[in-house]
């Protein structure tokens, strides 16, 4: 699949500046990707493609057999994919040499985490919103040294269930990543904090 059949945004940014590829939630488009990209990283690039998977309608990265049941060969696959697409990427808009984060929100969170973890040596950072762990009874075996994860969640989250989390910050940390994990009250969306304590860590990481 070449890039141009690939519905995104590309948004320059400062000269040399680092890389956002920013995830949208089930239901959003690109523009999404690229106004969360803007919340927590103004002034960086922004490379923000649209979930190629429909359900009812609906924009998402990869297929669900119901809710919370993720189709986990489809997760892999569909990782694979944007991996390969953000390399074709790097080329395209001679992005090489710059720091890439991948970042998303709910089903792009999901998607964001999957790809970083199968593909770390691509994207080396992620930043996941009230995502949880994309691979069901799957554990990774490959050392993700050098991974570096923010994840922010709602401690009250039914569709980014606490356990789910639990068992994601415990996979990346026994494989090596380096994962920073914060919860605050409530459920499934982004904060205002949230957003803060993003930048915060972009800041620190870049």
């Amino acid at each position: 699949m070449s890039l141009a059949d690939w519905p995104h945004l590309f948004v320059a940014g400062d000269p040399g500046s680092p890389v956002i590829v920013a995830l949208h939630g089930t239901g959003g488009t690109e523009h999404d990707g690229v106004a969360l990209a803007r919340e927590i990283a103004p002034g960086f690039a922004v490379l923000a493609p649209r979930g190629r998977v429909s359900e009812q309608g609906m924009n998402r990265w990869f297929r669900r057999l119901a809710e919370g049941v993720f189709d986990v060969d489809d997760v892999e696959a569909r990782a694979d994919e944007l991996a390969a697409f953000v390399t074709d990427a790097v080329a395209e808009y001679d992005l090489a040499g710059r720091m890439l984060v991948v970042a998303g929100f709910s089903n792009g969170a999901n998607m964001a985490l999957a790809t970083a973890i199968r593909h770390p040596r691509v994207l080396r950072r992620a930043i996941g919103f009230s995502g949880m762990y994309p691979f069901a009874d799957r554990t990774p075996t490959d050392s993700l040294a050098g991974l570096e994860v923010l994840l922010l969640n709602g401690r009250d989250d039914p569709m980014a269930p606490r356990a789910s989390v639990d068992r994601l910050h415990t996979v990346l940390t026994g494989l090596g990543a380096d994962s920073t994990r914060e919860e605050r009250a409530g459920g499934h969306g982004i904060s205002a904090a949230e957003l803060g304590t993003a930048r915060e860590w972009l800041a620190a990481h870049a």
